[in-house]
C-alpha cells in the first residue's frame, strides 16, 4: 500500500466549496492495483457527487506540457475507489496519481499521491506449492507468484526474487521451525528421519527492495524409508511396558476387591449345635415318601394365626433308650402289684393283660423316641419311610 502527497504542490483550484477527497491510497498485489479515498457526504447535500481518477509518468511531469500526457484512469465514477489494474503500468516506474469530486456545477481540486509499483506493491506468496516424499527425502516444488496477465514476478523483479523456507516435524510445531532459502524452484529437503510426517510453507522475497510477502498454505507429508532399529526397539519395549502395566493393575484391584468384601462382607459360619437346629425348620427336599401333596407334612408359616407354638426338647439317643428301660420296669412293677390285689382273677387273664399292657407301652416309648430322632435327624426319616 502506498500514501503520501507530493510535497510542496499546491497547484489545485477550488470551485465553490466542494470539498476534496481524503484519505487517498493504493491497495496493491503484485500488478493488482486500486486507488480508493474518502470523502465527507453532508458537503454535497441532495447533488450526486462522481470522481475522477488520472495518472501521469513521474518522469513525464518535469515537463512544462505535461498535461497532454496524463491518462484517466477512472471518470465521473461513483465509488469511493478506483481499480486500475487493466492500465498494464510499468512495474519499474513511478507514477503520480490525483482524484478530485465533481458535480454538475462544481469541482473539488485534486488530491495527488505517489506510486512505485515495484517499491509500494506488496508481493504475493507463490501461487502453489506441491509437496511429495521421495525415499528419505522431500520434494518442494514452488511456482512463482504471477501477476495481473499470468506472468512471473521473477520477471518483474529482474531475479532478485528468492523464496523462505520452514520445515518442521509436525510434532513439534513451527517454532522450531528450520529455515532454508533458495532462488530456485525445485527444491530437495535431505537428512530427515524416515517415517515421519514433517510441514512446510514457503515465503516469497524480494532481494532489492528487502520486502517479503505473507507465507503460503502449510503443506505436510510423511518421509518414506524403512524406520530405524532402535526406533522399532523402542516400540517394542513400550508395548511391553504398558501389557506389563496393564496386567499389575488387573491383580491389584482383585487383590483390593477381596479385601474389601472380607472386610465389609465376611464369611460367618454357623456352629454344628445350631446348624443341626436350623435344619429342623429347611424344608426336606423331595422325601414325600410316597405320600401325596395333600399328605405332604408342610410348616405352617410364621405369620399364620393357625401356627402354635411349643417349646422344643432335645434329648440324646442315650436318654431315649434309658427311658424305654424305666418305662418298661414301671410296667413290670405295676402289672404285678395289680395281679397281687386282683385275687378273685384267673392267672391266665392276668398273664395275659400283663403282657399285652407291657408291649403297648414298650411300642409307644419306641414311637415316640422315633418321632424324636425324625425331628432331629433327617436320615431318620428315611429309615422310618423304608
Amino acid at each position: 500500500m502506498a500514501k503520501g502527497v507530493r510535497p510542496g504542490q499546491d497547484l489545485i483550484m477550488r470551485f465553490g466549496d466542494l470539498r476534496r477527497p481524503e484519505n487517498v491510497s493504493v491497495d496493491s498485489l503484485n500488478t493488482r492495483y486500486v486507488l480508493r479515498w474518502d470523502w465527507p457526504h453532508e458537503t454535497a447535500a441532495n447533488q450526486t457527487v462522481t470522481f475522477t481518477v488520472q495518472c501521469l509518468d513521474e518522469f513525464r511531469s518535469r515537463k512544462a506540457s505535461n498535461e497532454k500526457y496524463r491518462t484517466s484512469l477512472c471518470v465521473n465514477d461513483l465509488e469511493h475507489r478506483c481499480d486500475f489494474t487493466g492500465a498494464e503500468l510499468s512495474y519499474d516506474i513511478c507514477f503520480l496519481l490525483r482524484v478530485r469530486a465533481n458535480t454538475s456545477q462544481q469541482s473539488s481540486g485534486w488530491v495527488q499521491i505517489r506510486f512505485c509499483p515495484d517499491e509500494h506493491a506488496a508481493l504475493g506468496p507463490p501461487s502453489s506449492l506441491k509437496l511429495s516424499s521421495v525415499k528419505e527425502d522431500l520434494e518442494i516444488i514452488i511456482t512463482d507468484p504471477l501477476s495481473s496477465t499470468n506472468q512471473s514476478m521473477k520477471t518483474l523483479l529482474k531475479n532478485k526474487l528468492s523464496y523462505l523456507i520452514q520445515y518442521w516435524r509436525r510434532s513439534e510445531g513451527p517454532q522450531k521451525a528450520k529455515v532454508l532459502e533458495t532462488k530456485n524452484n525445485l527444491v530437495m529437503l535431505t537428512e530427515l528421519d524416515r517415517q515421519t510426517w514433517y510441514c512446510v510453507r514457503v515465503q516469497s522475497h524480494d532481494d532489492f527492495h528487502n520486502k517479503s510477502s505473507v507465507f503460503s498454505d502449510t503443506h505436510c507429508t510423511r518421509t518414506e524409508g524403512q524406520m530405524p532399529y532402535w526406533q522399532i526397539f523402542l516400540y517394542v519395549l513400550i508395548s511391553l511396558l504398558l501389557c506389563l502395566l496393564l496386567v499389575l493393575l488387573y491383580f491389584c484391584f482383585n487383590k483390593m476387591l477381596s479385601l474389601l468384601k472380607s472386610t465389609f462382607c465376611p464369611a460367618v459360619h454357623l456352629p454344628d449345635h445350631i446348624q443341626e437346629v436350623q435344619n429342623i425348620y429347611t424344608p426336606l427336599p423331595a422325601l414325600n415318601c410316597g405320600l401325596s401333596e395333600s399328605e405332604t407334612p408342610q410348616l405352617l408359616a410364621p405369620e399364620s394365626p393357625e401356627s402354635v407354638c411349643e417349646p422344643l426338647v432335645m434329648v440324646s439317643a442315650e436318654l431315649d433308650a434309658v427311658a424305654v428301660d424305666e418305662h418298661s420296669n414301671a410296667g413290670e412293677q405295676d402289672s404285678s402289684t395289680h395281679s397281687r390285689h386282683s385275687s378273685g382273677d384267673s392267672g391266665v387273664y392276668s398273664t395275659e393283660e400283663d403282657s399285652s399292657h407291657r408291649s403297648t407301652t414298650h411300642a409307644d416309648l419306641q414311637m415316640s423316641s422315633r418321632k424324636h430322632r425324625v425331628e432331629l435327624r433327617d436320615g431318620t426319616l428315611r429309615e422310618l419311610c423304608a
